[in-house]
């Protein structure tokens, strides 16, 4: 008999397609969109620019721009049988699972064949970039018996996103910070959801069931679920003094307990996301105020430092984009969902690429059970 082949859990480290999507070098904090990297997108560019890099494969002219973000705000509103499924649903549930719900309706409002028709793939790109924004807004608001807001096309993608929220514009600064964070999260490789969405899209299923299951994969607290955790987290710890971080965290490390924020399957040092989002904090509490949560995960991060960092273990994204998000007046539950807000560009461009020379992904597994059982008959059992 053969060998069995090498069972790896989680398929961590196995190549799962070719890509020229996203570049990551976890031993040095590398991380590219299409070859260019993260911090000169986050500095540079808007999320709409983002978006059309990771959609089609170039960061576009001035006109093209134009039209790209013409298209987006032309297509952010939702029919209003959506917005009556939103309406169905108990106010009590997880945002997520109301975005995963209107998602996967849109292919019955949006029905075509994007794998033949390149322009309704392309519209169904579209399509979902502009109204996940919507969607998890106007959940947000029906939830609390309010009727949603309707999108503004003059405003970008991310001050409209802050507008619908509340029906309040947000200032300049407050659209920036939302903008990159927006374009931080737009893409990172084979993480569990982008898989998810290759793996839908390999069947043929449409770009609509591709997201959704995406979104489903994302709700997970192992993934997008943790920025929610690293705040509940943060506000466990009793005392804000080094010496009471210090024992919190050794108390959390010697009983094996993870530490949310830190840690990640890819990088070995510190997150350039998060490198990026704490300064996006800074800037914000130097305009509206401290936190004094931000002082607290700062004086956890030294700590951290001092006890694990040797181990390769440092913040990841969702270290501090919980903290960022609150202080822009975002539900905490919210956060996953503005995580799929971002992600689904890159969810997209993984649909596109995956379409361009298609294998169905069919995985084989090691047994491990029984092999040829005789079935007894009931009374013997």
């Amino acid at each position: 008999m053969a060998d069995k082949p090498e069972y790896i859990p989680g398929l961590a480290g196995v190549p799962a397609a070719r890509s020229s999507v996203c570049l990551i070098d976890g031993s040095v904090g590398k991380l590219q969109y299409r070859g260019y990297p993260i911090e000169q997108l986050a500095e540079q560019c808007t999320y709409e620019e983002t978006a059309h890099l990771l959609l089609f494969g170039e960061l576009p002219t001035r006109e093209q721009l134009e039209t790209f973000e013409q298209e987006l705000a032309t297509r952010r509103k939702l029919k209003f049988r959506i917005v009556d499924v939103l309406k169905q649903l108990p106010e009590s549930g997880h945002p997520m699972d109301a975005l995963t719900a209107a998602v996967a309706g849109f292919g019955m409002f949006y029905p075509g064949d994007h794998v033949a028709d390149l322009e309704f793939r392309r519209l169904s790109a579209v399509r979902l970039v502009a109204k996940l924004p919507t969607v998890v807004a106007a959940w947000h608001r029906i939830r609390r018996g309010d009727d949603p807001i309707p999108p503004r096309p003059d405003l970008g993608h991310a001050a409209n996103f802050l507008y619908m929220l509340e029906g309040e514009e947000p200032d300049e600064l407050a659209a920036k910070v939302m903008d990159v964070a927006l374009t931080l999260h737009a893409e990172h490789s084979m993480n569990a959801s982008t898989f998810t969405a290759r793996v839908t899209a390999s069947t043929l299923a449409d770009p609509y069931a591709a997201v959704a299951s995406a979104i489903g994969s994302l709700a997970g607290p192992l993934h997008g679920g943790a920025n929610e955790r690293v705040l509940a987290m943060l506000r466990t710890i009793d005392g804000s003094s080094p010496e009471a971080v210090r024992r919190w965290a050794e108390d959390r490390l010697a009983r094996k307990e993870k530490i949310m924020g830190f840690g990640h399957r890819v990088y070995k040092v510190k997150d350039p996301r998060a490198v990026i989002l704490q300064g996006l904090a800074t800037q914000l509490f130097e305009r509206y105020g401290a936190t004094p949560i931000y002082d607290l995960a700062v004086e956890l991060e030294r700590q951290m430092s001092e006890l694990v960092g040797h181990k390769g273990i440092a913040p990841n994204v969702d270290f501090y984009s919980g903290i960022v998000y609150e202080k822009l007046g975002i539900p905490v539950d919210l956060f996953t969902p503005v995580f799929a807000i971002a992600r689904v560009s890159g969810w997209l461009a993984h649909l596109l690429e995956q379409l361009q020379d298609n294998r169905i992904f069919r995985p084989s597994q090691i047994w491990v059970g029984e092999a040829d059982r005789t079935v007894p008959p009931i009374d013997a059992r």
